[in-house]
């Protein structure tokens, strides 16, 4: 793919690094992500991907905007208060670049819809609030052989993981949490608080892990770290990593050949 002249100027930065590329940045636009939870990690994420490059996007959020958003979900202001947050966050992206491609979903996702919510895309980046949503994406993304990139975020603490379950010798995000949250959902950020500019630490995280996932085997930044857990830490800022194993028993991948 030859990029046009105007876009070569627009990520003439991205080009000149030599871990992305001319090659990187033409598959960058070629690649398709599924954006689900579209609040205060999906915000930033949503904007470095596109500032990226990243050629199509599925957006998928059932919830309107709020006031109480706006300390955290970049993409919105007091005018979108009331609107789709699918639909605004598409209305941000057509003013950003119009070049992008986006389908929208105001749909709330479950077990029952997610796989056809999240077809044909190359990424699902899961930035939603509650295991049983998570689980639900990571169990469609399974079956549907679709990589995961699963963010969370909590007061002063975060987690940026990616997951590809649907290989014989790769974990889910099931493995990591188990099936004991399938019903269940976590604290949440109206309860206990959350720091805003830790969220858009773990979004633009989110964000670049994305890219390294969508240029794998096509240039040397793409190093997806399958199985790796990165935990993000607001308070001592820091962060350290960990790798998480298949559970050969796991009802979401443990099958998985």
């Amino acid at each position: 793919m030859t990029l046009p002249s105007e876009r070569l100027e627009r990520f003439a930065r991205h080009i000149v690094l030599p871990e992305v590329g001319g090659a990187g940045q033409a598959a960058l636009a070629c690649r398709h992500v599924a954006l689900v939870g579209l609040g205060g990690i999906g915000s930033p994420a949503l904007q470095y991907l596109a500032g990226a490059g990243v050629g199509r996007f599925t957006l998928v959020d059932s919830g309107d905007v709020e006031l109480s958003n706006l300390q955290r979900q970049t993409i919105y202001t007091t005018r979108d208060i009331g609107h789709a947050k699918a639909v605004a966050a598409r209305r941000w992206l057509a003013n950003f670049d119009g070049a992008i491609s986006a389908d929208v979903y105001d749909n709330r996702i479950d077990s029952a819809n997610t796989a056809k919510l999240i077809e044909g895309a190359d990424l699902v980046l899961d930035g939603t609030d509650n295991f049983a949503t998570r689980l639900a994406v990571s169990d469609a993304c399974v079956a549907s052989g679709i990589p995961l990139l699963s963010a969370a975020v909590g007061r002063f603490q975060g987690q940026v993981g990616a997951f590809a379950g649907h290989l014989a010798d790769q974990p889910c995000y099931r493995c990591y949490v188990g099936d004991a949250f399938d019903a269940d959902d976590c604290d949440t950020c109206a309860e206990d608080g959350v720091l805003g500019a830790m969220v858009g630490w773990v979004g633009s995280f989110a964000a670049m892990q994305a890219v390294r996932v969508l240029l794998a085997g096509v240039s040397t930044f793409g190093d997806p770290q399958w199985g790796t857990l990165h935990l993000l830490d607001g308070l001592g800022a820091g962060m350290r990593s960990f790798t998480i194993a298949k559970d050969p028993a796991c009802t979401g991948c443990g099958g998985a050949a």
